[in-house]
């Protein structure tokens, strides 16, 4: 049995890169943007990379011929010494809602648009946050 918990925010914030690039289901539409290789951890969370999710549109901001599928901003991860956290942006009440069932610690951050905040203290939770993206998407699809 594995005694020591991942509690590294830049190795937490990777291990969810991977479960987003290798999607499965609604993960799957899903893709790492703007990803920093070097970020290095603050107290009050450096940015580490974007989570978008794939359309079935053209990007108009595109200056090129070639199609490229529009993407959404669906959260931002950033990596705190001790943690990763999740902005949603996208559907923060039905996150906060999936994240608060999954145990994880959910707080909301009052800007405009508002966002969901999801804490992941180890690695274990990443699974956990899972969930959370299957209600996001499932519910922007139903909307």
């Amino acid at each position: 049995m594995v005694e020591e918990r991942l509690t590294d925010g830049v190795r937490i914030a990777q291990l969810l890169a991977s479960e987003v690039e290798g999607g499965v289901g609604v993960l799957d539409a899903c893709r790492v943007s703007d990803a920093d290789p070097d970020v290095e951890p603050t107290p009050d969370g450096a940015l580490a990379y974007r989570i978008t999710v794939e359309e079935g549109g053209t990007d108009d901001t595109d200056a090129t011929d070639v199609e490229t599928p529009a993407r959404d901003l669906l959260a931002e991860v950033f990596v705190q010494p001790d943690r990763a956290r999740v902005e949603f942006l996208a559907s923060p009440d039905r996150a906060a809602d999936a994240a608060d069932s999954e145990g994880l610690r959910v707080r909301p951050k009052a800007v405009r648009p508002p966002r969901t905040l999801v804490f992941l203290p180890d690695g274990a939770s990443v699974k956990r946050l899972l969930p959370v993206f299957d209600a996001v998407l499932g519910g922007a699809r139903d909307e």
